[in-house]
């Protein structure tokens, strides 16, 4: 719970820079805490990717459809890309 919500395993919350991140778990919970020095600009986030660069976005979601991505040791499966692109998101 925080500032009066509640959320649910697996959301992300993001806290603006020196803002109060008081946090209260209502039952037994497993939560990570990431924290540093702002970023040195904008991030896009889709699917599975994250850039500086919205056109590196796109590269790297062709090149993912292309298969040109080192394979995981030990996986097996391929994740394709989704029939239904993601809107891209602006942080901050």
């Amino acid at each position: 719970e925080h500032d009066g919500k509640s959320f649910t395993a697996g959301q992300l919350l993001v806290f603006r820079a020196l803002a109060d991140a008081d946090v209260t778990a209502r039952a037994h919970a497993r939560v990570l805490f990431l924290g540093g020095e702002p970023l040195d600009g904008a991030r896009h986030l889709w699917w599975n990717f994250v850039s500086s660069s919205k056109k590196r976005l796109a590269q790297a979601a062709e090149d993912w459809r292309a298969n040109k991505f080192a394979a995981i040791p030990g996986e097996t499966e391929f994740i394709p890309l989704p029939d239904n692109a993601p809107r891209v998101a602006d942080y901050p």
